[in-house]
């Protein structure tokens, strides 16, 4: 599935396999934003969150005020995986996009990631429409 056939009411998974999620997916869900009910459908035992986006949904929620150490223990509950950086997926990252798209290091990484495990990414950025594999999550998104 790429960005081009994905929009909110589609499968985000296909067979089983993995889906990754983004900070922005994730945010999205917990703050119960537009296009959460597609996140809910991918959260369990297939989700993955790669370790830089871990750290940055850990950030970004501490800083809204919530609990992280119950958040976490409350997505691992739901089956949520945190999926290794590897050195490999650093190379992949700085192959992904041109300068000034709007991706940052972290979106690279979740990108590369998606791309390691072949499976689909699934975000709340518009910046990453063009990219194979993204399911944006609502129409008209921008960055968290």
């Amino acid at each position: 599935m790429t960005s081009s056939d994905s929009e909110a009411g589609m499968s985000v998974t296909r067979n089983g396999t993995p889906i990754v999620l983004d900070t922005s997916a994730l945010l999205a869900w917990l703050l119960g934003e537009t296009g959460a009910d597609v996140v809910r459908e991918a959260i369990g035992p297939r989700a993955v969150v790669s370790a830089a986006n871990w750290a940055e949904l850990a950030r970004k929620v501490s800083d809204k005020g919530i609990d992280w150490p119950q958040l976490r223990n409350a997505l691992v509950a739901l089956g949520l995986n945190v999926e290794p950086v590897t050195a490999a997926d650093a190379e992949t990252s700085a192959t992904i996009g041109e300068r000034g798209d709007g991706l940052s290091l972290g979106d690279r990484l979740c990108i590369a990631v998606g791309r390691r495990l072949n499976c689909n990414v699934l975000t709340a950025d518009t910046a990453w429409t063009q990219l194979p594999g993204v399911v944006l999550i609502r129409r008209g998104a921008g960055r968290p």
